[in-house]
């Protein structure tokens, strides 16, 4: 498919498609890939491709696009994720590096055997555990949640949603404020120190900054946390009291720092940590991420499953991933990022395979002005999203089951062999086949493909990956999978680094955990200083606090319009959860169609109401597929995607992550008949001219 550039007087994404042979397609895309490389260079590429297109290791689409990219000349790409981009960051400069807390975090059987009292800021959310990139064949933690209600292991639920934690797990609920999680950890903090319940021995032997810290929080005691956060005084120095006597973890979730000022939570769960001295014991200590995802404290393979090499980028140019529509909206613009100044090149051409910004960007409005800027946008898609409909040329691409490939997931104990299920659909390609056909155009096709087909990849990735004890490609594809060998058990969190510091330091300047960081301080940023701190939110006129959290039946916006999500609408709308009280001070019922509107847009809703969510707050999960309506006030989704309320803010200049997971909003009821859901019609088609 393909189509002329938007006209000023037609909203982006309304324009019809022309319907293309194959062979005119690639010749078009070819010629257009050539035009811009010469007349712009390779910089002026975007390589889009982003996540969670594919459960298969050959034909994941972001390695194949940046392949072929790579072997073009190079392209811009990004850094980090939207899902914990900013703690990537900032945990470099805090304890060494990032992967060691995100991908070797205590696992499940060494907290459920020796922790005495979890600590779960943002909670510990079952709905998000069965996932990980690249599938998941056995999911555990809802086992080991289940092993902490047996053992009676004390829970503290810091979240404004109980749902945040399974109910069948005991807790004592904190429903705090959202955002305010870091005025908490601060009082608590406080406590600590007061009342000498610190490790003043961990805190000489294994960190730095802790005389910093210290005298930061000498006026931030639980009294002044308590008026933040909404939880009381007396409470929080008796949680304080409690941590203070138990093995007890701190786990702060992914979500806490995708908002505005995301490093700090944290950073000061680390801190909290550190003052209890039990980072490094079995079942204390630090977590980040429990309840994010699936791998996160399991106690699998770690072994590096078979994978497309992607080459190297001959480009130097990056952008921090939630960055994309500043970048395509302000070529020549300098911003910050962790000590550095950089620049925003001047993009012509975004190619996207893989992922859907307009399911995980902010400020949807503000992304539809950017995509109309370059000259064109390429996607691979089997689905008509808001993405591909904001595209130039659009080429349809397989799914899963209608190729062949080999999967697997992070600390999975399978490699599955993926066989075909279906036929493609009419002319779908995958998005090997299609590339391949345009590195034919362009002179590089023995380059991309070796000379094999996707089948030979499978084998001659296989075979190169495969130890003496693995069966050959033969047996292996006939069996259906391969059980990989299996990982250590249980394992903690720095437990190396706290038997001898010295033999095994943090590649942090000091060698140490950094409470408090020269080199962050030295840079300067007002929104993230060199410590712990609780910067104060920016002012709104809006009265609700509006999280946009992860969805319980579906894959981000991944089969949105299939029948387990579907099944979950309100009027064929996304459900937005109220607490009953909100709903009556605005005359809103169980079911109502309502609208929810900040400066930035509108979306429509079904009112869900329950009491498991605290006053002055409302949860509309995100991934409902993108359906614009334009009208006077703005773009309304009439289909309840709450991109188009959050902010498109970066969490801090040192990370530039995402800050999509909170926004300020207002609610009402939804008077007239409300406009149709239209995201399961695809767009026009128009009769090609020739």
């Amino acid at each position: 498919m393909a189509r002329p550039r938007s006209r000023p007087d037609r909203p982006a994404g309304r324009d019809e498609f022309v319907e293309l042979d194959w062979d005119e397609v690639l010749d078009l895309l070819a010629a257009e890939l050539r035009r811009v490389r010469a007349e712009h260079g390779n910089e002026a590429i975007f390589g889009g491709s982003y996540g969670w297109a594919s459960a298969g290791r050959f034909h994941h689409a972001q390695s194949q696009l940046h392949r072929f990219l790579n072997l073009f000349g190079g392209f811009t790409g990004s850094r980090n994720s939207y899902s914990n981009g900013t703690s990537v960051v900032l945990l470099p400069h805090v304890v060494g590096d990032a992967d060691t807390v995100l991908r070797k975090a205590s696992s499940w059987p060494t907290i459920t055997a020796n922790t005495e009292l979890v600590v779960a800021f943002g909670g510990i959310p079952a709905k998000n555990v069965f996932v990980t990139p690249g599938g998941i064949t056995r999911h555990g933690t809802p086992g080991h949640l289940a092993a902490l209600a047996e053992r009676n292991i004390e829970v503290a639920l810091v979240s404004p949603l109980r749902t945040d934690l399974p109910p069948t797990v005991p807790a004592t609920w904190y429903p705090v404020e959202p955002g305010t999680d870091v005025a908490l950890m601060l009082g608590l903090a406080h406590t600590l120190i007061a009342e000498g319940l610190h490790d003043l021995a961990f805190l000489d032997r294994y960190c730095v900054g802790f005389d910093t810290v210290a005298e930061y929080l000498k006026e931030r005691d639980a009294d002044w946390a308590a008026g933040v956060c909404g939880i009381p005084a007396d409470d929080i120095r008796a949680l304080a009291r409690r941590m203070a006597a138990k093995r007890t973890l701190v786990t702060v979730t992914w979500s806490l720092q995708r908002i505005r000022y995301g490093e700090q939570p944290v950073w000061a769960g680390l801190l909290l940590a550190a003052l209890l001295g039990q980072i490094g014991l079995p079942g204390g200590g630090f977590g980040h991420g429990y309840g994010s995802m699936g791998d996160v404290g399991d106690n699998g393979p770690v072994v590096r499953l078979p994978h497309l090499p992607q080459g190297t980028n001959p480009v130097r140019t990056f952008i921090p991933v939630a960055r994309i529509a500043d970048l395509l909206l302000n070529p020549g613009d300098t911003y910050d990022y962790d000590g550095k100044v950089l620049t925003y090149p001047d993009i012509r051409l975004v190619y996207w395979a893989g992922g859907n910004p307009f399911h995980h960007h902010q400020d949807l409005a503000r992304l539809r002005t950017a995509f109309g800027r370059p000259d064109t946008i390429v996607v691979h898609e089997p689905h008509w999203t808001a993405t591909a409909r904001h595209a130039d040329i659009v080429l349809p691409a397989t799914l899963p089951l209608e190729r062949e490939d080999f999967g697997g997931g992070r600390r999975d104990t399978h490699l599955i062999a993926m066989h075909r299920a279906v036929d493609p659909y009419g002319e779908a390609r995958d998005d090997h086949d299609i590339l391949a056909g345009l590195a034919r155009r362009l002179g590089f096709a023995d380059g991309f493909t070796e000379g094999r087909t996707a089948r030979e990849w499978l084998v001659h990735l296989y075979e190169k990956w495969r130890t003496a004890d693995a069966p050959g490609f033969a047996d292996f594809w006939a069996a259906g999978g391969y059980q990989l060998p299996p990982g250590p058990t249980d394992f903690t969190l720095f437990e190396r680094f706290r038997a001898d510091p010295d033999k095994n330091p943090l590649k942090t300047p000091s060698g140490r955990i950094e409470l408090a960081s020269d080199t962050v301080g030295g840079f300067g940023y007002d929104d993230c200083p060199g410590h712990p701190a609780w910067l104060e939110p920016e002012p709104s006129g809006f009265p609700l606090h509006l999280i946009a959290n992860q969805p319980s039946t579906r894959l981000h916006s991944q089969l949105d319009v299939g029948p387990v999500s579907r099944a979950s609408k309100v009027d064929g709308r996304e459900p937005v959860t109220i607490n009953p009280a909100d709903a009556a001070n605005r005359g809103i019922a169980a079911g109502d169609v309502v609208r929810i509107f900040n400066d930035r847009g509108a979306c429509l809703a079904g009112a869900v109401l329950t009491d498991a969510i605290r006053p002055g707050v409302v949860q509309l999960a995100t991934g409902a597929w993108f359906d614009p309506v334009d009208t006077p006030d703005g773009v309304l989704c009439v289909h309840g995607n709450p991109n188009v309320l959050t902010a498109d803010v970066p969490s801090s200049r040192l990370s530039q992550g995402c800050a999509g997971q909170h926004a300020r909003v207002q609610i009402e009821r939804y008077a007239g008949t409300p406009p149709p859901v239209t995201v399961t019609e695809p767009p026009t088609l128009a009769p090609l001219a020739r």
